[in-house]
């Protein structure tokens, strides 16, 4: 009894320390042509050379993914530096 409530206790442990997933968004898309009336597309390349491979014998093209959304980082400050780093 005691082994079961340890190992329903850790399994909670893990399952609340855990991040949700997230969707992906990559920058480059593929666009297939399937005999002119359309066709697939494919958003998930991380390099236009990825997307230009994916394509290579297929047919189709390579083009910014409309709906990429890169991810937020460090922005840099709209502050001047001051110009003494110490001040007495």
């Amino acid at each position: 009894m005691r082994l079961s409530l340890f190992i329903l206790g850790i399994f909670g442990a893990i399952i609340c320390t855990e991040k949700p997933a997230e969707a992906q968004s990559y920058p480059w898309c593929a666009y297939y042509n399937m005999g002119g009336f359309g066709g697939a597309t494919n958003c998930g390349f991380a390099t236009w050379q990825q997307c230009q491979a994916a394509i290579s014998g297929v047919g189709g093209s390579c083009g910014a993914n409309p709906m990429y959304q890169p991810q937020r980082g460090m922005y840099l400050s709209t502050r001047p530096p001051s110009r003494d780093r110490y001040r007495y």
